[in-house]
């Protein structure tokens, strides 16, 4: 017979695995049980933990000193943090695929460069002076990188002919190819940890390497810890995911053979020994930033998100900073200008939960202090609340 989940299973195990009911001990914990920390922007990553951590924190200790998480390209061509242990995973199921593709792309903006080469040829050549570039110094930013390799500030044209024609020089493209395959990391920030520029290091000299792994096999643990963490779901969520083909993840499915389950009427899958009940948690209030990984866990998120997409999605699909409660979100928040959090409820929630939202509003504020958080991508009840 096939097992039946209902809307509260799902969001029992969403607060349960995502650390949105009980805190979690550390933020490698969290990490772990999320599979991997959104990164677009840097905001999230540290806002993320802080949210799911009994005393809020940063994540700065576990990505520099410790080196327990990893900044590094990843699912849908996408940065995230992700355990250390868990890169070569990471890198072989998603990134090798997307430094492939983006490297052909490159190699077609190189035609507009007026280069009288064998551009491959002369693509590889530059790689491997950007890498000892960066080898000979141990960090180093972009700007720096390019003044070991010359050739870094060859000038390219990008959608020629088009309104949004642009061109610059190929520094981050290249730098952003040998971080794809692996071989350079990105590590601390210029400035406070929302800063968008990071000193690039080899993958060696920061963590020893990333290992490689046979593509399959990689592909095959991910969807398994994907669903361990965002189970029972329909095969597509975890194909949107992962950004892989439907080939891809129908040879994944198969290694790790997932049990069918219904999803109040929905096909879905499960891991098949992970189909008990868990116990119904109390429920907890929780502001989740923008680009969270728990609302970006999934491609089909009416079960957790209500009537709510309009208000708190871009229209790129990015959600912004959300209000948790019981497994589903309840509202939108935002830091002013002046440090206060305000926040908005989209729905009647009770007394009891409104003070518990209002105390973990204070929280938030208290831990921010002097910090003032802009979402990298601005959504329509983030910009009203901001005003």
């Amino acid at each position: 017979m096939t097992r039946r989940f209902s809307v509260a299973e799902r969001r029992a195990r969403l607060v349960a695995r995502h650390h949105l009911g009980t805190p979690a001990g550390s933020v490698e914990q969290i990490a772990a049980g999320l599979v991997a920390l959104h990164a677009t922007d840097p905001a999230s990553v540290h806002l993320s933990a802080a949210a799911r951590l009994r005393e809020p924190d940063t994540a700065e200790r576990a990505l520099y000193e410790d080196r327990t998480l990893l900044r590094m390209l990843g699912m849908r061509r996408t940065v995230f943090v992700v355990p250390a242990g868990l890169a070569p995973v990471v890198q072989a199921a998603c990134a090798d695929d997307i430094a492939a593709r983006q490297r052909k792309l490159l190699l077609q903006h190189l035609t507009t460069a007026g280069l009288d080469e064998d551009l491959d040829a002369w693509l590889a050549d530059v790689e491997e002076g950007a890498f000892a570039a960066l080898a000979a110094r141990g960090t180093g930013y972009a700007a720096e990188i390019a003044d070991g390799e010359p050739r870094l500030r060859t000038r390219i044209v990008v959608s020629r002919g088009k309104p949004y024609e642009s061109n610059g020089y190929i520094t981050n493209r290249v730098l952003f190819l040998l971080a794809a395959r692996g071989r350079i990391v990105r590590g601390r920030p210029r400035g406070s940890w929302l800063s968008t520029q990071y000193e690039w290091a080899t993958a060696e000299s920061w963590l020893g390497g990333i290992p490689a792994m046979p593509a399959g096999q990689a592909r095959a643990e991910l969807a398994r810890r994907w669903l361990s963490a965002f189970g029972p779901a329909p095969v597509e969520d975890l194909k949107w995911w992962t950004g892989w083909t439907v080939g891809q993840v129908r040879k994944a499915l198969a290694e790790i053979g997932p049990a069918e389950v219904d999803l109040d009427g929905v096909p879905g899958i499960a891991l098949a020994d992970d189909l008990e009940p868990v116990p119904e948690p109390e429920p907890a209030a929780r502001l989740l930033p923008a680009l969270d990984p728990t609302p970006m866990g999934w491609a089909e998120r009416d079960w957790y998100l209500g009537p709510h997409r309009e208000a708190l999605f871009d229209r790129s699909g990015n959600i912004g900073p959300t209000i948790w409660w019981g497994g589903r979100v309840v509202g939108g928040w935002v830091q002013r200008a002046d440090g206060e959090i305000a926040c908005r409820l989209l729905e009647d929630v009770g007394a009891h939960a409104e003070a518990a939202i209002r105390a973990e509003a204070e929280r938030l504020r208290e831990w921010l202090g002097p910090m003032r958080v802009i979402p990298k991508f601005r959504t329509p009840l983030e910009r009203e609340l901001a005003s």
